[in-house]
């Protein structure tokens, strides 16, 4: 005959609560950190010098600035950012960007950036609008965009873009990496700008053909300061 182990309330009780606080203590280290102070910012760069943000503009020599979305005419249709050429990126990005500059240079071609740096509220707001993880970062988890390692751009040829299929932000398989239904021109450019940065240590983002992001071997974390504010801060 088994025996009948009698049910211990407050034990049970006892053991409950502390699951309970276990999994309240797990959440909260899950949850996503969002740096949205300046001052804290400072701190962290004067530990840290690599964790700097730095104004692209400044770091490369020849590339056409064409940041959509300081403008109306991107996929939101909203003007996200101030309006003018600044945006930012880490300083080891910046380094790199500046020898995929080189490189492309070296083969008669040049670079146009359409975006780097993205506060986290804009991150959101685009959420909002899409809410699809190929396309467009889950708030949930942050982006390379919103740690300053990830950037949107493309090859040029005497200033002007080259053909590369379809325009940025297209939320197509078109613009997939792995799309092979392409004129020969658009898939040798495409291929040429990705050689171009994987050799420089960028990462390509499948589903588009315009997005590279730089390792998180420093764990950088997601920022969600202006412009302005990054501008008083950046070199």
């Amino acid at each position: 005959m088994m025996q009948k182990i009698p049910f211990n309330v407050k034990l049970f009780s006892s053991i409950f609560l502390c699951l309970s606080v276990f999994a309240a203590q797990l959440t909260t280290a899950q949850e996503l950190t969002v740096m949205g102070n300046a001052k804290a910012y400072k701190q962290l760069v004067e530990k840290d010098s690599l964790q700097q943000m730095v104004e692209l503009n400044k770091w490369l020599s020849s590339a056409v600035f064409d940041l959509s979305y300081a403008t109306k005419n991107n996929f939101t249709q909203t003007k996200l950012y101030p309006a003018g050429n600044q945006t930012f990126v880490r300083l080891l990005v910046a380094k790199a960007l500046q020898k995929v500059e080189q490189d492309l240079s070296h083969a008669g071609y040049g670079l146009k950036i359409w975006d780097a740096y993205r506060p986290y509220g804009v991150t959101k707001k685009m959420w909002s609008l899409v809410g699809d993880e190929r396309y467009v970062a889950n708030p949930a988890k942050g982006s390379g965009h919103n740690r300053g390692l990830a950037v949107d751009l493309t090859i040029t040829k005497d200033g002007k873009e080259v053909n590369m299929g379809t325009w940025f932000d297209n939320f197509s398989d078109t613009a997939h990496h792995a799309f092979k239904d392409l004129p020969e021109d658009v898939a040798r450019t495409r291929q040429l700008l990705r050689t171009t940065m994987e050799k420089n240590g960028f990462k390509a983002l499948e589903t588009e053909w315009w997005h590279y992001s730089w390792p998180n071997d420093r764990q950088y974390g997601v920022l969600d300061l202006s412009l302005k504010k990054l501008r008083k801060t950046a070199h």
